[in-house]
């Protein structure tokens, strides 16, 4: 896997590759509820950035507005620059295929699918011809210190197998940005620990920015920053001095 070649400002800082403007999300009749916004806050480029709060604080639907999968009431996400608030369907989805990668709480791996086609699937989905995408496949989880599991249906793995193989699926394409949701939250501690440490780790190492949504206030240990939200807006902004192992 091959780190991106991002931009930077003049001054050698990075540019943001995602900014949220303003951005809020209302659902009921003519909008009438509003669930998160106005907000605004942006990503920088190899960061790891966590959405924290508590249940129902709308931290997830933060995300998903900043991940095109949900559309935005009124403001703006800005993707490396570019306005994608307005694309239609098909262009974001071609933005969530090409440029972004997914972890959920329960991985969503397809079960009938051993591992490695599991890892393999957003790259046929790009019309990747089968055998190199199997082949990209096996060395992806190869190089996550999975490869053992490669022939294993999601039935067969632990919770921590089946979480390691969805950070697979979600790098083999080499996104940009990494979302993941409560990524440890089905686990136990020492397992979810780890799944952490091989998350943060992989993408720092592939040059990706990670934005993660999680209720626990531990996982801190392993972000840059830290954004809470409470009732649907950024309550708090704040950088850690964090080292991530690479």
């Amino acid at each position: 896997m091959t780190p991106h070649d991002h931009g930077s400002t003049v001054d050698g800082t990075a540019e943001p590759v995602l900014r949220l403007n303003g951005v809020t999300h209302r659902y009921g009749r003519r909008g009438a509820g509003a669930v998160i916004g106005p907000c605004d806050f942006s990503v920088a480029t190899g960061t790891v950035t966590a959405l924290v709060g508590r249940s129902g604080s709308g931290k997830s639907t933060m995300m998903n507005c900043a991940a095109c999968l949900l559309r935005v009431t009124s403001g703006t996400v800005l993707y490396r620059g570019a306005d994608i608030t307005r694309l239609p369907e098909s262009g974001r989805a071609r933005l969530r295929r090409d440029e972004f990668g997914f972890v959920f709480q329960d991985g969503q791996l397809i079960p009938e699918l051993p591992a490695r086609e599991n890892v393999a699937l957003p790259l046929l989905l790009t019309g990747t011809r089968r055998r190199a995408a199997l082949a990209k496949a096996d060395e992806v989880l190869a190089k996550i210190g999975i490869p053992d599991l490669a022939g294993r249906r999601p039935s067969e793995m632990s919770g921590g197998q089946a979480q390691r193989v969805a950070i697979a699926r979600a790098l083999v394409a080499n996104p940009r940005v990494v979302f993941a949701d409560e990524p440890s939250g089905a686990l136990d501690q020492a397992t979810g620990h780890e799944v952490m440490q091989l998350l943060t780790a992989t993408v720092a190492r592939v040059g990706a920015s990670l934005v993660m949504v999680t209720h626990d206030s531990a996982v801190a240990r392993w972000c840059s920053r830290l954004v809470e939200i409470r009732d649907g807006l950024v309550h708090a902004d704040r950088r850690l001095d964090v080292r991530v192992a690479r």
